[in-house]
């Protein structure tokens, strides 16, 4: 009984730890053959394929990405819009641990893109 109080105190007191980086790794669109890469200790994502738009690729996408200090699998950070030209503040989250929302708000309308996380990059 000792043992699972202890390992459940464990899991309860760690497990947001384990999760804070939980963004962090290679993520394709789910519609679209774009890969990006997240890197939170620089904070920003790294087109790393595009099969659609090869020129894309090495450009910053995502930049000054920060962890949200009340809420637990939410991210904020600023998203480049390849039509305005401008980078926009988006929402970043993670429904589950193989999903990822942007969410961004641009005057009254309101967008999310899905991407879904790759273990490792695939070949062209």
């Amino acid at each position: 009984m000792i043992i699972r109080s202890v390992f459940f105190t464990f899991v309860f007191l760690f497990a947001p730890l384990a999760i804070s980086d939980g963004v962090a790794g290679t993520w394709k669109h789910a519609k679209n053959p774009v890969w990006i890469e997240i890197n939170l200790e620089e904070g920003h994502a790294t087109v790393v394929r595009s099969d659609k738009s090869p020129e894309r690729v090495g450009r910053k996408i995502l930049k000054e990405i920060k962890s949200s200090s009340k809420h637990q699998n939410l991210w904020y950070g600023l998203l480049y819009i390849e039509k305005l030209g401008e980078y926009k503040r988006v929402e970043i989250s993670l429904p589950d641990s193989e999903r990822m929302l942007i969410t961004g708000k641009v005057g009254f309308f309101s967008r999310t893109a899905e991407w879904l996380r790759e273990d490792t990059l695939p070949t062209p």
